[in-house]
């Protein structure tokens, strides 16, 4: 009847903001897991790290499907969002970008099919941070998630540019049309 329910037993219609984050951040695993495939037929080493990130959006997924609105302490408990995850993005950053050149202009989504892959995933986690943002503001779900999404989206471009040098792929760069 167009009703879904959410982790609380509430009862909400399914273009809720919250089924829209919920719709968004499952595209953003799957957009994951076939970058995985594709980095992984490639044999690069980070491909355990993706994993551990679809694994992190279940727990993404418990958060924004627990309002707090109606939640009770044991469904807080059960579905916290700690900054553990948020750190140890930022560490994944900090190593694959030392070891990259600098950015010198702006890259188009390309360098193969694993970076092209991890560019389109960082542009549908863009999406899920955008419709858990306002999830947040509302109150409905930890901030710690948003930080994480946005975190995420920073991995995922970093990552598509170590596989494109990995793979030794060409990063297409914008060049602005003539008038």
């Amino acid at each position: 009847k167009g009703f879904s329910s959410t982790f609380t037993g509430e009862r909400r219609p399914k273009g809720d903001r919250i089924f829209e984050a919920l719709g968004a951040t499952d595209e953003l695993s799957s957009a994951i897991g076939l970058a995985g495939e594709f980095s992984s037929e490639k044999g690069h080493t980070f491909v355990d790290q993706l994993h551990k990130v679809q694994c992190m959006l279940q727990d993404v997924g418990s958060n924004i499907a627990t309002p707090l609105s109606s939640a009770r302490e044991a469904h807080r408990k059960r579905t916290s969002f700690s900054d553990k995850p948020i750190l140890e993005l930022e560490q994944w950053i900090d190593s694959y970008s030392e070891q990259l050149p600098p950015l010198r202009a702006f890259i188009l989504p390309s360098g193969g099919r694993s970076s092209a892959a991890l560019h389109l995933s960082r542009a549908v986690c863009r999406r899920a941070e955008r419709c858990v943002v306002p999830l947040v503001q509302a109150g409905e779900a930890d901030p710690n998630v948003a930080k994480y999404l946005n975190r995420l989206s920073d991995y995922l471009f970093v990552l598509a540019r170590y596989a494109a040098m990995k793979e030794g792929k060409e990063e297409k760069i914008y060049i602005k049309p003539e008038p």
